[in-house]
């Protein structure tokens, strides 16, 4: 099969779509972000922000973020919060915010998965922050177990390719655990 030169453009490949949530003095702010991902083995995400949004000052001032992994019947409040600035308009009643004892960013109650992150690092690049936060608490949804283990199936990641959004597929594999041509069973 021949291969074809398309754009050098990296969203292409899919992430997951989260709502990075921040505290500017007593005021919740949202927003969605597509460049989000997983750094190493410890937990620690980053998360890249335009310089000039809300939610990158609101970071700035007090180092904590949230992130809420919104599930598709948040899908129009989540593509809201990403075409529409903080500066602009108050997005702080979009979402039922609940809070963490250890760090002042809320959380989103509807959001079947939350993350609490504080700052370790961050870097300007081209217009933009990547924070580096390490997960100091975590929630979930008591409906998205099953038999005891979290259930991605049950969470419904929103996932990002270029400009579509699309839900979780099917199970293809396990990770190291998918056998290799030849590879006895």
């Amino acid at each position: 099969m021949q291969k074809i030169p398309i754009p050098a453009y990296p969203m292409l490949n899919p992430n997951p779509i989260v709502i990075i949530g921040t505290q500017g003095g007593d005021k919740a702010n949202y927003t969605t972000a597509g460049a989000f991902g997983v750094v190493c083995l410890e937990p620690i995400f980053y998360a890249s922000l335009k310089d000039s949004h809300q939610s990158t000052a609101n970071i700035r001032e007090n180092g904590w973020f949230s992130v809420n992994i919104p599930g598709p019947d948040l899908l129009p409040q989540t593509d809201y919060c990403g075409k529409v600035s903080g500066q602009a308009e108050d997005k702080s009643l979009i979402f039922t915010p609940f809070y963490d004892e250890k760090g002042p960013a809320p959380l989103i109650g509807e959001a079947p998965l939350n993350y609490l992150c504080r700052v370790i690092d961050s870097h300007a690049i081209r217009g933009f922050t990547v924070f580096f936060g390490e997960i100091r608490s975590a929630y979930l949804n008591e409906d998205c177990f099953s038999e005891g283990r979290i259930d991605l199936q049950k969470i419904q990641p929103v996932l990002g390719m270029g400009a579509t959004y699309f839900g979780l597929g099917a199970e293809l594999g396990k990770v190291f655990q998918v056998k290799q041509r030849g590879e006895k069973c």
